[in-house]
């Protein structure tokens, strides 16, 4: 590895070998030959005179690229396609005057494109698959986990440990469907030509409509896509790069959101990140363990949700049949869109395998708040031994503050119990107060929740990917 230059981090330390492959040159422009094999094959079949010899001396030579030639082509040419056509064709000399025949620069460029976006959504399903089944698991393990429940990061009802890990599962299931429908509805730009029309390909069929859409399905199809788009101009719409950028985009929130909630559980010292045995959490800070994984979760998907602006913006001015600013700006904005999003699944996916949980730091700030939480239990139980509701009432709200005082101002413990129990107008001893804060009567159906959101909406999809489970990953840094 040189160290002289500019090395992208996703190469280095985050993406996976898997995903950084589909963006590399050499899935590129191998893609590429296919679609130019392809398009050959299809023709053929059609009728024009190509020989089979010609593709087949096409087929041999996918893949073994000579980059050096392809740059020498291009800097004299200053055209990519064109300098990869030369390449190819100083390879394949018998093919060399039907390569690229009646196709445009973007059959390659966009098709390749969409190709890529194709495979790299589905790597992202298995990837997401594989954290929904660690969730899972995670929540029903804890299912029944009483632990304090936040509104405004304040103490408010208790929900149980698991219950909040589904609150995670469930907007990754969400993002799952759009990860989903984006697969499903990613249109080919397939054989349009140079703006759209398919000029080229009616000079080259003698006007044959019924062969120039056929030319289309076939090729698609060979590429395995069921759906083209009709109209293009010269490149397919980029509202396609919009709308899949966007669906990574939100999945990328639901995983800052995820991390949020573990980097501040990891504040509160009831669930962490795994710790590895010699991983330093501080230069100086000899005894931190700070939840750096979670912590580049949220980095690399607050990169991901700034970068959907780029397709958008890119959408919005291709001007007419199309502009060639769109260029510079996808090669970057969207491999690097999946690779982000690639290596904060990657994360969790780590995280999610080993995530350690401390039910007695939960059971202490439960306890710590619960005497607050149960003083509607608690007003209830003295209305039944004859209490005044109204009168009992102000009684616990006069205690309540002054026990919030005691654990605000003076940094003491909660009292609240003690003090009903000493009052001589509240008929309850400390013994049956104390019965009112078993905190599983405090949880409500979140055990039930969790069961059923994972049986009924869940497990059917963890049963159709089955053949995807089982990714363990482990981290570069």
């Amino acid at each position: 590895m040189r160290n002289d230059i500019y090395v992208s981090p996703f190469s280095q330390r985050y993406a996976s070998k898997e995903m950084s492959y589909l963006f590399s040159n050499d899935f590129k422009f191998s893609t590429w030959r296919k679609l130019w094999v392809t398009l050959a094959r299809c023709q053929r079949e059609l009728g024009l005179d190509i020989t089979q010899e010609q593709i087949d001396q096409m087929e041999a030579h996918i893949h073994d690229i000579d980059y050096e030639q392809a740059a020498a082509f291009e800097k004299k040419l200053r055209h990519d396609v064109m300098a990869h056509v030369h390449t190819f064709g100083e390879q394949v000399p018998e093919a060399m005057p039907i390569i690229h025949l009646g196709a445009t620069s973007a059959y390659v460029g966009d098709n390749t494109d969409l190709i890529q976006m194709r495979e790299a959504l589905e790597l992202v399903r298995a990837k997401l698959v594989n954290l929904m089944q660690n969730l899972a698991d995670f929540a029903l393990k804890h299912k029944d986990l009483p632990t304090l429940g936040y509104t405004h990061f304040q103490p408010a009802q208790l929900t149980t440990v698991g219950k909040r890990a589904a609150l995670w599962l469930q907007d990754l299931l969400l993002d799952f469907h759009e990860i989903e429908h984006r697969i499903d509805q990613l249109h080919f730009r397939g054989v349009k030509g140079t703006t759209g029309t398919q000029a080229s390909f009616m000079e080259l069929f003698n006007g044959d409509h019924a062969k120039i859409r056929q030319l289309d399905q076939m090729v698609s199809q060979a590429m395995g896509f069921d759906k083209v788009l009709t109209i293009t101009g010269q490149t397919y719409s980029r509202k396609q790069d919009a709308l899949v950028l966007g669906s990574l985009a939100q999945l990328s929130s639901s995983a800052h959101k995820m991390a949020t909630d573990l980097r501040l559980l990891a504040n509160l010292k009831e669930v962490e990140e795994p710790f590895e045995k010699d991983q330093i959490g501080s230069s100086a800070m000899a005894y931190k363990r700070n939840p750096m994984r979670s912590e580049r979760v949220c980095a690399l998907a607050r990169f991901v949700m700034s970068n959907v602006m780029n397709p958008l913006q890119t959408q919005s001015v291709q001007w007419f049949e199309r502009t060639l600013d769109d260029s510079a700006n996808k090669r970057l904005a969207t491999p690097e869109a999946f690779l982000a999003t690639d290596s904060l699944l990657d994360i969790l996916i780590n995280i999610t395998s080993g995530m350690v949980v401390y039910p007695r730091m939960i059971h202490k700030h439960l306890m710590a708040e619960l005497p607050f939480i149960a003083t509607e239990n608690i007003m209830m139980a003295a209305v039944k031994k004859g209490g005044n509701r109204q009168e009992i009432h102000e009684i616990i709200r006069q205690h309540s503050i002054a026990a919030g005082n005691q654990v605000k101002m003076e940094g003491g413990e909660n009292d609240l119990l003690q003090r009903l129990a000493d009052d001589t107008r509240f008929d309850l001893n400390l013994q049956e107060l104390q019965q009112t804060l078993e905190p599983s009567r405090y949880v409500g159906r979140a055990p039930q929740q969790t069961e059923e959101f994972i049986r009924d909406e869940i497990q059917p999809i963890l049963k159709h990917y089955a053949h995807v489970l089982g990714v363990s990953v482990e981290l570069k840094v």
